[in-house]
C-alpha cells in the first residue's frame, strides 16, 4: 500500500500538466517584473546622471547662445561662437589640441614599454614596478612647482646641459618650446595608470604565444610587434582614447602653475580658455560657447572609442 500510494505520487507529479502559463509557474505580471527589474534598478543612477550632469550640459549650451555684458540674458545667435574663431588665442588653443594628438602616441608607448617590461621581467624590471605609479599620487599644483624649479632657465637641468657643452634652454619661456614642455610634464605625472591598465591588459594575453615566440627565437623588438601589441589591441586602443581625454580635461593644473597660458598664449588649451573668460574675464556666456567646444571634441572622442571597440569586438 505504501509502495502503491507513492508510485501514484510520483506518476501524478510526472504527468501533471502544465498550467496555463507553462511549467515555470510565473504569471504574465511576473514575468513583466523580471523584465522591468533591471531598468528599475539603473534608474536611480540613470537620474542622478541627468540631474548633475546633462540638465546643467543643456543649460550651459543654451546659455553660449547668450550675451556678456550689457546683453546680458539676450539672444545673440552664435555671435559668441563667430568670437571664439576670430579669437587668436581660441584657435591658438585648438591647435595645441592637434598637438596632444600629434603626441599621442609618445603618451601611449611609454606606458606600454614600460608595462612590457615588467611583464617580461627584463632587468630592471622591479624598479620599474616599484616606482612607475609615484607621480600620480602626486597633485598637478606640486608636480609643476618641482618641475618649474627644475626647469627654470638657472635650474639644475640646465647646469647640467652646460656642463656637457650645451647651451641652456628656456623650456618656460620659449614660445616654441614651452607646451611640448608641460606636455613631457603631464605625461611622466599619469602614465602610471596607463600602465596599470596595459598590466591588467597582459593578463589576458596567452603567454603559449609568448613561450613559442621565444622557442622560435624571435627577439624582443618581434615579440612586441609581432605578439604582444596584436593581444593587446583592444587595451591599446582603450587607453588611446583615455589618454586623450585626460590630456583635454586634466592639465589645467599644471599650466595654471608652470605657464599660466604663457608665452604669448602659446601654452592654452581650451579648458585654460573657458576658466580665463569666466573667471579672470567675466564673460561667462564666451566661456559657455568655449566649453560646448570642447564638450564637442570630447564626444567625438567618445564615439571614435565607441566605434573602434566594437570594430576590435567583432574583428575577435
Amino acid at each position: 500500500m505504501v509502495r502503491s500510494a507513492a508510485a501514484e505520487r510520483t506518476t501524478g507529479a510526472k504527468f501533471q500538466r502544465p498550467g496555463r502559463h507553462g511549467g515555470t509557474g510565473r504569471t504574465p505580471r511576473g514575468a513583466r517584473a523580471e523584465r522591468l527589474a533591471p531598468f528599475v534598478l539603473v534608474a536611480p543612477a540613470v537620474l542622478i546622471i541627468v540631474a548633475l550632469r546633462l540638465w546643467p550640459l543643456l543649460l550651459g549650451v543654451n546659455f553660449s547662445f547668450t550675451g556678456d555684458g550689457e546683453r546680458n540674458g539676450t539672444s545673440v545667435g552664435f555671435d559668441n561662437y563667430a568670437q571664439l574663431l576670430d579669437d587668436p588665442l581660441f584657435r591658438t588653443a585648438l591647435g595645441n589640441v592637434g598637438l596632444l594628438v600629434a603626441l599621442l602616441p609618445v603618451a601611449v608607448a611609454i606606458p606600454g614599454l614600460l608595462a612590457t617590461f615588467i611583464y617580461l621581467r627584463v632587468p630592471g624590471h622591479r624598479l620599474f614596478r616599484g616606482v612607475y605609479f609615484f607621480p600620480a599620487v602626486l597633485s598637478p599644483v606640486i608636480v609643476g612647482a618641482i618641475f618649474n624649479l627644475m626647469l627654470g632657465f638657472d635650474g639644475p637641468l640646465n647646469a647640467a646641459l652646460g656642463a656637457i657643452g650645451l647651451g641652456p634652454i628656456d623650456w618656460l619661456g620659449d614660445p616654441d618650446v614651452a607646451m611640448f614642455t608641460v606636455i613631457g610634464v603631464h605625461i611622466w605625472a599619469t602614465f602610471g595608470m596607463a600602465l596599470v591598465v596595459f598590466l591588467a591588459g597582459f593578463s589576458t594575453l596567452d603567454a603559449a604565444l609568448l613561450d613559442a615566440a621565444r622557442m622560435d627565437g624571435a627577439s624582443l623588438r618581434q615579440v612586441i610587434w609581432h605578439v604582444i601589441i596584436p593581444g593587446l589591441s583592444r587595451t591599446i586602443q582603450f587607453v588611446f582614447v583615455t589618454t586623450m581625454i585626460g590630456m583635454l580635461t586634466s592639465m589645467f593644473g599644471l599650466l595654471y602653475v608652470m605657464t599660466s597660458g604663457g608665452p604669448e598664449g602659446s601654452t592654452y588649451l581650451p579648458e585654460f580658455y573657458v576658466w580665463i573668460q569666466q573667471g579672470r574675464m567675466n564673460r561667462p556666456a564666451l566661456a559657455s560657447a568655449a566649453s560646448t567646444v570642447l564638450f564637442l571634441i570630447m564626444l567625438v572622442v567618445g564615439i571614435l572609442q565607441v566605434s573602434v571597440l566594437r570594430r576590435a569586438g567583432r574583428e575577435d
